[in-house]
């Protein structure tokens, strides 16, 4: 039997750190939209940092999970460091309006060049034995990150869907996604993943101070 994984995040510090397990490893496409979906490719952003997009076959995976495809021999490891870097500008500018202050200027400056540098082909349907169909769009990296950057424009054009921008109350997680619930009162990222770890805390901690 080979010895478990050693998480690096726990080792050294003054304290135990949250585990990095093969979820916190998976990609996430419940943050409520492209743009949103690829900042989720780094998890734990303000703590010890979990690399989602870690090379050429998680591209691949990543571009299945929000249904597109890449054209043969554009997925390289130059388009994920570049994705990597508009990951970075569509966070500044979207946790910026979380805070209500303004993101930097050359995050700004490289969302609306990918927005411009491509043009994206349109949706269209197709019929077949089952019905009506949309075939899956297949891409250049341009298009892709075209495509993104678009999508977050398209978030801040819109006053509703800016309205549902939140960050999950997870100190370890602070993923950023649109919560479109009732109300807006949806505190995590995913019952599922933050919601389900709160409820275990506070049920550990209540058992803790249980007396005797």
């Amino acid at each position: 039997m080979t010895a478990p994984e050693r998480d690096p995040a726990v080792q050294g510090g003054t304290g135990p750190r949250p585990r990095v397990t093969a979820r916190t490893r998976s990609l996430r496409f419940d943050a409520g939209g492209t743009a949103l979906n690829l900042v989720a490719t780094l998890g734990r952003r303000h703590g010890e940092r979990v690399e989602r997009l870690d090379g050429v076959e998680r591209l691949l995976a990543w571009c299945d999970g929000v249904a597109v495809r890449l054209v043969d021999g554009e997925a390289t490891e130059a388009l994920v460091a570049e994705l990597r870097l508009l990951r970075e500008a569509l966070y500044d500018v979207a946790s910026a309006d979380l805070r209500g202050t303004a993101p930097a200027l050359p995050s700004v400056a490289l969302v609306n060049a990918c927005a411009h540098r491509a043009a994206v082909p349109a949706p269209r349907l197709e019929t077949g034995p089952g019905g009506v169909l949309v075939p899956v769009p297949e891409l250049t990296g341009r298009q892709l990150r075209a495509l993104v950057a678009r999508d977050l424009i398209a978030v801040m054009a819109d006053p509703v869907r800016r309205a549902e921008l939140r960050e999950c109350d997870a100190p370890e997680c602070r993923m950023l996604y649109l919560d479109g619930t009732p109300g807006r009162r949806r505190r995590w990222c995913s019952m599922r993943h933050c919601g389900n770890n709160a409820k275990a805390a506070r049920h550990r901690g209540r058992a803790g101070a249980t007396p005797e």
